[in-house]
């Protein structure tokens, strides 16, 4: 007698999208997207090929010549609609968002707010594609610069935020007048790319602007970057995996786009408000499950006010709901495997191996890691050293504002930062002498503003999305001389 298989909630989205096309891919292997709360299977995709690549590739390419051209206001309200139909289907979207990452209702919410405000700001992008006439040392020549699309773009997005890390890059590509190319993470794939496409679709972009390919890193290597069309890869990972992509990028002349891991610091100056800093720092540690490349770190918190902020910080936390991502009372749903669960745990034990002090030990439910706590932790320790990427909160004391500064910036990683001081113009001090692409005064790290640079120092990454800087990432500047005048050689 047959089992019957399991009904798919989302057996819809069991297609990729290339050049205006829904299809099955074309690879023999298959990916299973699975709820990582209760580890349902949500639906079965077949991979995409390297043939499936090379088609949307080529899709893009031949599209882009038109679309580039495309006056900027059909660019515009292109984005519009795009906007207005996040706004309509936002729910549904928490409900994906819930479903395929593990996502608490809050977190959610959050992120298709931010992925709104994004298509708003590149919905600008068009008219802000300024050229300029330049005066010429050579008589009755002008010069002129414009600014073009670069062309097609290769994106590789991640599982964590796959909603609004996806639309960042798109929404400002397309509005720029390039087309691109999509590889979604394996994990969250309908969210991460082939729910963005549909909305596109609907918003009336040209066939072959928007593809998405989900595909098996074990079947198709580096062929997604190394293809000769795209002219950008633009990454959101980690360090690892980003510093291989920006490698290979390079290695053909490609121009690499970079958002990768961080180790951010959060700091508490003698004279910071302390009930403040904890709220903050419980926000800026606990959200997704610290599943966030913005997300705290490092606690770093003078010795003076040391005692009370631990002492408030537990007391917090105690308050802050983990489990179902469905019920909104929720805060810390699933890690997005286990995996990572396990990874996190092994930071701990060896940290606590190497003197770190465990004063709040969460439990572990399948992927579900309630809040854990460590202090006493010195920047030598694996909890100090490297992201945890997990509900896992590290207090490092310090003796002064100097040794704060010292700690702080002793990782090769430089994302986002926090400061707090009851004198702003103290916090400002400390925040400009953090390497750090961000850092927010009086405020925890994660911050996403759509007319800010987003991006990172050192290790975590090249480059910035967001705002005007976006439109720095996906354009190119032509240099046309014209020559009014017959000119005079000195041989002819």
């Amino acid at each position: 007698m047959s089992v019957a298989k399991a009904v798919e909630k989302y057996t819809q989205w069991n297609k990729l999208f290339v050049n205006g096309s829904w299809r099955i891919g074309s690879s023999n292997k298959e990916c299973q997207v699975e709820n990582p709360y209760n580890d349902k299977v949500l639906v079965t995709i077949n991979y995409a090929s390297k043939e499936d690549i090379d088609e949307a590739y080529k899709a893009a390419q031949s599209a882009q010549k038109n679309w580039g051209g495309s006056a900027p206001y059909e660019r515009v309200m292109l984005l519009e609609n795009v906007a207005r139909l996040l706004e309509e289907k936002k729910e549904e979207l928490i409900e994906l968002l819930v479903d395929e990452s593990g996502s608490s209702r809050l977190k959610a919410s959050i992120e298709i707010d931010c992925s709104i405000a994004d298509v708003k700001e590149a919905a600008k992008y068009p008219l802000q594609m300024e050229g300029s006439i330049r005066a010429s040392a050579i008589p009755g020549k002008e010069n002129r610069v414009y600014r073009d699309p670069m062309g097609v773009v290769g994106a590789i997005t991640p599982w964590n935020w796959p909603f609004y890390l996806t639309t960042r890059v798109v929404a400002p590509a397309i509005a720029t007048g390039n087309a691109i190319v999509l590889k979604p993470d394996a994990q969250t794939p309908i969210s991460g790319g082939l729910m963005i496409a549909k909305i596109f679709e609907e918003a009336g972009l040209p066939n072959g602007v928007l593809n998405v390919t989900v595909a098996d890193l074990d079947e198709i290597g580096d062929y997604f970057v190394e293809h000769p069309i795209p002219e950008v890869i633009s990454f959101t990972g980690s360090t690892n995996a980003g510093s291989h992509v920006g490698a290979m990028a390079v290695k053909h002349l490609k121009k690499p786009a970079l958002e990768l891991g961080g180790n951010n610091a959060f700091i508490v100056l003698d004279d910071a408000d302390i009930d403040q800093a904890v709220a903050a720092a419980a926000f800026g540690k606990y959200m997704h499950s610290g599943q966030i490349c913005i997300a705290i770190n490092r606690i770093i918190v003078d010795r003076k006010v040391y005692e009370p902020f631990v002492e408030k910080f537990k007391a917090t936390t105690a308050g802050i709901k983990a489990g179902d991502p469905c019920n909104p009372e929720t805060i810390i749903g699933p890690m997005i495997n286990r995996k990572q669960v396990d990874r996190a745990l092994k930071l701990i034990d060896q940290s606590v191996e190497e003197g770190a002090n465990l004063v709040k030990k969460g439990e572990v439910h399948g992927n579900v890691m309630e809040p854990f706590i460590l202090t006493e932790v010195t920047s030598d320790m694996a909890v100090a050293k490297d992201e945890v990427f997990a509900p896992v909160a590290v207090i490092i004391p310090v003796s002064n504002e100097e040794e704060a500064i010292e700690v702080a910036n002793g990782t090769p990683f430089g994302l986002s930062g926090a400061v707090f001081s009851n004198s702003l113009e103290r916090g400002i001090n400390v925040a400009r002498n953090i390497k750090t692409g961000m850092i927010h005064v009086n405020d925890q790290t994660i911050n996403v503003e759509p007319n800010v640079p987003f991006g990172g120092e050192k290790y975590s990454g090249l480059g910035r999305y967001c705002g005007e800087w976006a439109i720095e990432e996906f354009t190119t500047v032509k240099w046309v001389s014209v020559q009014k005048q017959a000119r005079q050689y000195p041989f002819s």
